[in-house]
């Protein structure tokens, strides 16, 4: 009966040894494609190469580009690559496997749904990279060394984290790299684990978007700084990157007034992630802030802010951890920071990091393209004034910082200052007794408002800035503001349509209308709702209203010019406006269009001669559609809210719709109330939305929270990028458990890292041809597998008769046979030890994991730091701060 046995030992053996073989090969990927890198011709044979190393809770995947060939300069190619687990996992290492001498950057996204998952795609054009949001979770240039985060830290990526895919982004800048027609396979190596890791990392972005380089001037700061309002954050590391203006970036937390540095290093190094300032923590009420500087010498035009190689960028990466419990995985600022503000940065921030010639020729050798879009925070290319779908507006639930005491809000609009104008109603209610069957106004004994009906906020803290209106309006509903910062208001009791000096006199300028009295003719209203003025010709259109049905059109001095009512591709079914309630000039089409609020629909029409354009109508309104705004960007975004509806009940919420293909880009409701009566809209200049909600008496403030989201300008989509339906709460409740400095370990990369990877390199060839032999090697293993048992026991047999009666006096081969694999193939075989790609890599989750009985063995190689860039981190001591 021994054969069966010795026979499973043998078929034991083969298995574990080509199993061994296989580990290995797989595990030189990472070692070879360095060589594929410098000897791009190799990867045509690792075309779609998706290498998976299992392992109980440790597994690394390698992400390649499968042999392509740009088709030109700064050309943008993507790839997906499904997660490979269906639970939840987390990426802890990223391992760069590309050269500058052929990529110009590299970013890693993921997302629910990218947008091809067959082969790679050129992801700058307006296909960009996902469906869904899109999260950036790395970013590679110039050479830079891989990252390590911190123990105990990973990105979550799998079933729960909403990222099902990830999309390698590669951007090729220069394509005289390309000229001997090679293929290219860059890409990069995760190191990830199943184990649940009780800290998340993110990352936070600050970017300028609106900076402008005066040619010949030394210096130009670029200051970006937002008001931090989610749970407490650990920065270990940050990253910078201009193109070749750039001379320091630097980055900080201000609390209580004290500037505390995160980060600071040179734009013209390699654009690694180096390890941020100890003991920096960010908590509810901090503020981020950092300052760009460059240069505009030997420049002979203005330099903005883009994506080519004249134009600049202003990044400041911190990557972070949070508990998991709070998680958030991407959040992002690009609000200008203010004078006052940054008049007490510290004198560092301004001083250049000296860069030596050869390390800057090193850098640069690519010539100017190296310095095209680098999209580190980005991007799906080509977006100049573009837009997709990757990007998801949140509210700002800190916004306003101080209660700002309104009525009912019936009007939104912006100045020629970019301020916010509230128009609302004080202690005045429109309710069922306010009117007769005759749309008079019932309530004149009241008297105007004796409040400000007008208040000018600061959009950005929601400060009052200059309050105006009093005694002046009965029932206010909707607001404009023309090119002199003068108000055009709507007043449904006045039935009037009103010109309001804006200096704080509180003077009427022009009056439409007859005070209080209704009407249908060229000179009477019936509770006018809107109104909208071309900054160009000066002519007044008016929305009129809830009695009549119609768009009235005024020359700038107030003569009457025409009218119209609802337009229909087809005049024989033309349904006549319900309440058209919200107007909103379309200044680069020339158009104007109107929420039609009864009849659920948005329709355009051409504003010279009031001629029907389109129409736009979604179930997703349910019925009513209460106000509308535009925005140019792309092909033209118009921002719209609905309302109640009682026969079609669907969620009221604020909606991103593309003009052009009348697609729902985006949903948005608050965090944590629910709309009631959202009554007005207005999208300012950078990208954020307001919404004032007449029923709660609010205004809310919603930004764009990514990857998507997507805010444009000058060519960047700018994820504010990627919450993955991550809440940002308030008001965080202090955890003075949880909240505290963070002891981090910085280890600074070796220079002998390049030394010991070439070494390895060259031993890997070998290792890989063994590793093509094991499919082969399996196979004849099952074949042998019967006629080893065969002899086996006929060897048994024959021996048992022959040898019934002698005793052994060695040892059972059996057992001789087991502890040699014991001691060989099995004890040997340490998984855990097959991950380092370096000396030293050991870390909770990695350490190594042996298949039998070697869980106390130990690799003296991992008592050492790595050579890579690595970041230590304990769980959050206690603190009182």
């Amino acid at each position: 009966m021994m054969g069966v046995p010795a026979s499973c030992v043998v078929v034991l053996t083969f298995i574990l040894y080509s199993h061994s073989l296989k580990i290995q090969s797989t595990l030189h990927v990472s070692k070879s494609s360095q060589e594929n890198v410098l000897n791009p011709s190799k990867c045509v044979s690792r075309t779609n190469q998706q290498q998976i190393i299992a392992n109980p809770y440790n597994f690394s995947v390698d992400l390649r580009m499968p042999g392509v060939i740009p088709t030109g300069s700064d050309t943008y190619l993507c790839m997906a690559f499904p997660v490979p687990t269906r639970q939840d996992a987390y990426i802890v290492d990223f391992i760069p496997l590309a050269s500058m001498d052929t990529v110009h950057h590299m970013l890693l996204f993921g997302c629910q749904t990218p947008v091809s998952t067959n082969s790679f795609w050129d992801c700058g054009s307006v296909q960009g990279t996902c469906e869904d949001e899109a999260a950036i979770m790395y970013a590679w240039a110039r050479n830079a060394p891989p990252t390590k985060l911190p123990k105990d830290v990973g990105f979550k990526v799998g079933r729960s984290s909403g990222m099902s895919y990830f999309v390698l982004q590669i951007h090729y800048g220069d394509i005289s790299a390309f000229k001997d027609h090679h293929r290219d396979c860059s890409g990069l190596t995760l190191r990830m684990t199943s184990r649940p890791q009780p800290f998340i990392a993110g990352i936070y972005l600050l970017m300028s978007v609106d900076t402008v380089i005066l040619p010949g001037q030394r210096v130009t700061d670029a200051d970006v700084a937002c008001d931090y309002t989610s749970y407490p954050i650990y920065p270990f590391a940050f990253r910078t990157h201009t193109h070749r203006l750039g001379k320091v970036v630097s980055g900080y937390r201000i609390r209580d007034g004290k500037w505390t540095l995160i980060g600071r290093q040179s734009p013209q190094l390699p654009q690694a992630f180096y390890p941020a300032n100890k003991q920096v923590t960010v908590k509810y009420g901090d503020t981020l802030a950092a300052r760009c500087v460059f240069t505009g010498e030997g420049k002979t035009s203005k330099t903005y802010i883009g994506g080519t190689s004249d134009d600049e960028m202003c990044n400041f990466y911190i990557m972070y951890y949070m508990e998991s419990r709070h998680a958030i995985p991407y959040m992002n600022c690009m609000e200008m920071g203010s004078e006052e503000l940054f008049q007490h940065i510290p004198p560092e921030a301004n001083v250049p990091i000296n860069v030596s010639p050869s390390h800057m020729n090193s850098v640069m050798h690519l010539g100017q393209s190296t310095d095209d879009r680098d999209y580190a925070v980005v991007l799906d290319t080509n977006k100049l004034e573009t837009v997709d779908q990757d990007y998801h507006f949140e509210q700002v639930s800190a916004w306003p910082q101080s209660s700002l005491q309104l009525g009912q809000v019936s009007g939104l609009a912006l100045d020629s200052d970019s301020n916010l104008v509230i128009f609302h109603r004080g202690d005045h209610h429109w309710g069922a007794d306010s009117f007769n069957n005759q749309a008079r106004y019932q309530q004149r004994s009241l008297g105007p408002i004796q409040q400000s009906a007008i208040l000018v906020v600061d959009p950005s803290k929601g400060s009052i800035l200059k309050a105006s209106g009093r005694n002046m309006f009965f029932l206010p509903h909707g607001i404009t503001a023309d090119k002199e910062n003068n108000y055009w208001v709507t007043d449904v009791a006045l039935h009037q349509v009103l010109k309001v000096s804006s200096d704080g006199k509180d003077k009427t300028l022009m009056a439409l209308g007859e005070a209080f009295i209704p009407g249908s003719d060229n000179n009477h209203f019936c509770q006018p709702t809107d109104v909208a003025v071309d900054t160009e010709s000066g002519n007044i259109f008016v929305s009129d209203g809830y009695c009549n049905a119609r768009i009235i059109k005024f020359s700038a001095d107030g003569k009457y010019l025409s009218e119209w009512g609802a337009g229909s591709s087809d005049r024989r079914r033309r349904i006549p406006f319900h309440i058209p309630h919200s107007l909103v000039l379309l200044p680069d089409k020339k158009e104007i269009c109107v929420a039609d609020r009864e009849n659920g629909r948005i329709q355009c029409f051409i504003a010279e001669t009031g001629e029907f354009v389109k129409e736009i109508k979604k179930d997703e309104f349910g019925g009513e559609v209460f106000a509308i705004s535009y925005s140019p960007t792309g092909d033209g975004l118009i921002f719209a809210v609905n309302g109640e509806s009682l026969s079609r009940p669907v969620p009221i919420r604020g909606f991103v719709i593309d003009y052009s293909t009348k697609d729902i880009l985006d949903t948005f409701s608050p965090n944590k109330k629910e709309f009631k009566m959202p009554h007005d809209i207005a999208e300012t200049r950078d990208g954020s939305v307001f919404v004032g909600d007449a029923s709660s008496k609010s205004v809310y403030k919603f930004t764009t929270e990514k990857l998507h989201h997507s805010v444009k300008k000058a060519g960047i989509e700018v994820q504010e990028l990627e919450e993955m339906d991550a809440v940002v709460q308030t008001k965080v409740k202090q955890d003075t458990s949880k909240t505290a400095a963070i002891q981090e370990k910085q280890t600074v990369v070796q220079k002998t890292q390049p030394q010991l990877e070439a070494d390895k390199e060259r031993k890997s060839p070998a290792k890989l041809n063994k590793g093509e032999r094991v499919l082969p090697v399996i196979i004849t293993t099952l074949l042998l597998i019967p006629l080893v048992a065969v002899i086996s026991i006929g060897v048994f047999i024959s021996w048992r008769k022959k040898n019934q009666h002698e005793v052994k006096s060695e040892p059972s081969s059996v057992r001789g046979i087991l502890g040699k694999i014991r001691g060989k193939a099995v004890g040997s075989l340490n998984l855990g030890n097959f991950f380092p790609s370096h000396k030293g890599y050991s870390r909770q989750g990695f350490d190594q994991l042996s298949t039998e009985g070697s869980d106390q063995e130990r690799n003296d190689e991992d008592s050492s730091d790595s050579e890579n860039e690595e970041y230590s981190a304990l769980p959050p001591p206690q603190s009182s701060s």
